[in-house]
């Protein structure tokens, strides 16, 4: 278990990494020509050092809050580790946040400079900058912000940023992250620097040993999260102190994703479920078209069948695969379990999934394929993870134990609450709803949850998203949701009846599985609106209700769903950053079609 940090800041391993070990790679730069360029210890020491001086000599100052709105790069972390080493605090904003948003996070934090990626992330703190007096720097990252800070610091002595760094204490504000807002304003959760060492520190410490494909490997993860994200903050972080090789890609689609990954190769990845089901759903689509479906899914099966007399033997009630399961899994090997590996790059054997739930089954193929996947559990006020499945011993299906040092309780209402090192200390100028949600030393989170009898714990839903119908009933619809998506025509599934006689859904498709679906059946392209009404693709819809309806009883089922003709979206409002529904904003959105369901 990590101890409490004593002393210092996050920056300090930037330094005394490069102190120790100046060759050693530390972070994969893409550049302009496509390649992945190596950045020594040394190196990345130096440009956090040459910015550190620019963002001095352009007036910022121990304690300011520094924005930064863009998408994951390489300089957002060089700035992160340079604004932490003069100790200021960066405040993340996602890339596409609204005015509005962009306004109140600025606002709110007190904001006195901003970094943005590029001209219309300029316009968009331009168009509110008339309200916001404090603000007094911006930098365009693709307008060269890098290069003009180094210049501007180039006369400021090492020892003065040196001062600063050493002024930094473990109790220092590192951030202020502000939650995504599904429901009412974000609020700013203030994060010190010892949440972040104590988190990643005990996730070092406790999964160190997995981030190797093989021993002796050169540890390296690429980062695809948004930065904006807790867990994406803190996979950069975890990666510094931990010696991770570390790269960087912007965009969190599979077909932009794929191609990095088989460049950067890593041997560990940090996701959320949307990535493992693309390349689910991407392999079995590949294998549809050679005409070798019956022999995917027949490797499907077999590898959830050896994975799970794996998980049977590790907590001791079975002995394992057997010896006619062994070779039907070795057969497999070559022909399907390999090609889904080497679409993460080839050298991934084990991955940490968060942000939502993922399906067991889903879980027990990658094991089964060679890729185990620890589910882990956390938010913004825990600095990303609270509880993970452990190496030895991973319970699919569930979100793990406790952290190291991590306590978990479920309160008399099923609520989750967490006491640890990594809990924040509260949200920003708002002491009611610090007040509201820490209490007596424990963070109620407001998720629903159960432990088993080995204190494995399991998300069963959130207490605001709770639907009860017009006759009484409870309804957590998060697994109905989880259950639906899971097929692969499916994107979004939000469940509804709050206030009404029973349960019912809409339902969104993924065009790509659609696409493919269509040509695999000799069906014409179908326009969204005939798409919708196609029998046959309904059927496929209707199957994927029946499959979720058997996880609950009759009164908690779906009864009617309705297919719409475009996915949810951010751009839209009805998506937070994370890709979490905006349950309020996509009933109001899609009144109409809602009430129709109970006509």
């Amino acid at each position: 278990m990590a101890t409490a940090p004593q002393v210092g800041g996050l920056a300090d391993a930037v330094f005394e990494h490069a102190e120790q070990d100046p060759h050693r790679v530390a972070l994969g730069r893409k550049g302009d020509d496509g390649l992945w360029h190596d950045v020594t210890a040394a190196r990345f020491r130096d440009e956090v050092l040459a910015v550190a001086k620019g963002l001095l000599a352009h007036g910022v100052r121990f304690g300011d809050r520094v924005a930064v709105m863009s998408r994951t790069r390489y300089e957002w972390t060089l700035f992160d580790f340079a604004l932490w080493t003069v100790g200021a605090q960066p405040v993340p904003i996602f890339p596409t946040a609204s005015s509005d948003q962009v306004f109140w996070t600025l606002h709110d934090a007190g904001v006195t400079a901003c970094v943005v990626e590029h001209e219309d992330h300029a316009m968009t703190v331009g168009s509110v900058v008339d309200r916001l007096p404090m603000l007094k720097r911006l930098w365009q990252l693709d307008a060269g912000a890098e290069a003009e800070l180094m210049e501007a610091g180039a006369h400021i002595d090492d020892d003065v940023v040196h001062r600063h760094r050493r002024a930094v204490t473990p109790d220092s504000v590192a951030t202020v992250i502000y939650t995504s807002g599904t429901t009412g304003r974000p609020k700013g959760c203030v994060l010190t620097h010892a949440n972040f060492m104590y988190e990643t520190d005990t996730l070092l410490a406790r999964w160190e040993s997995v981030f190797r494909s093989k021993p002796g490997d050169e540890p390296a993860t690429l980062l695809f999260l948004p930065l904006a994200h807790v867990f994406g903050r803190m996979v950069e972080v975890a990666a510094v102190r931990g010696r991770v090789r570390l790269g960087h890609q912007p965009v969190l689609a599979a077909q932009a994703l794929m191609p990095d990954l088989m460049t950067f190769r890593p041997t560990f990845i940090l996701a959320v479920p949307y990535i493992f089901e693309k390349v689910f759903s991407g392999a079995r689509r590949k294998a549809e078209a050679d005409a070798k479906a019956g022999a995917f899914d027949k490797a499907v099966e077999v590898a959830v069948r050896y994975a799970e007399a794996q998980e049977h033997r590790a907590f001791g009630t079975g002995p394992g695969p057997s010896p006619a399961l062994r070779l039907q899994h070795q057969f497999f090997e070559k022909a399907v379990y390999a090609k889904v590996r080497e679409a993460m790059g080839g050298r991934v054997r084990h991955a940490m999934s968060g942000g939502s739930g993922m399906e067991r089954r889903l879980g027990l193929f990658f094991a089964g394929a060679g890729v185990t996947i620890f589910e882990g559990y956390g938010l913004t006020e825990s600095t990303a993870a609270a509880t993970a499945n452990p190496p030895e011993r991973t319970r699919f299906g569930t979100v793990g134990l406790p952290l190291p040092g991590t306590t978990v309780h479920i309160a008399e209402d099923g609520e989750i609450w967490l006491r640890g090192g990594q809990i924040f200390s509260g949200y920003l100028n708002d002491p009611r709803s610090t007040d509201a949600v820490l209490r007596d030393g424990w963070f109620a989170t407001g998720d629903l949850g159960a432990l088993d009898e080995d204190g494995y714990l399991t998300i069963t839903g959130r207490k605001k998203e709770i639907l009860v119908t017009s006759s009484g009933k409870s309804v957590s619809p998060a697994g109905l949701e989880e259950r639906v998506r899971s097929h692969p025509l499916v994107a979004q599934c939000i469940v509804v009846g709050n206030d009404r006689p029973y349960i019912a859904a809409l339902v969104t498709l993924d065009q790509e599985a659609v696409d493919h679906w269509l040509q695999m059946r000799d069906k014409p392209p179908l326009t969204a609106a005939d798409l919708v009404r196609d029998p046959d693709l309904e059927m496929e819809v209707r199957r994927a209700v029946v499959a979720a309806n058997t996880l609950v009883s009759q009164a908690e089922s779906i009864r009617t769903f309705r297919i719409l003709a475009h996915q949810f979206s951010e751009e839209q409002g009805l998506l937070t950053p994370s890709l979490k529904l905006k349950r309020k904003a996509i009933e109001t959105a899609y009144r109409t079609e809602v009430d129709a369901l109970y006509r």
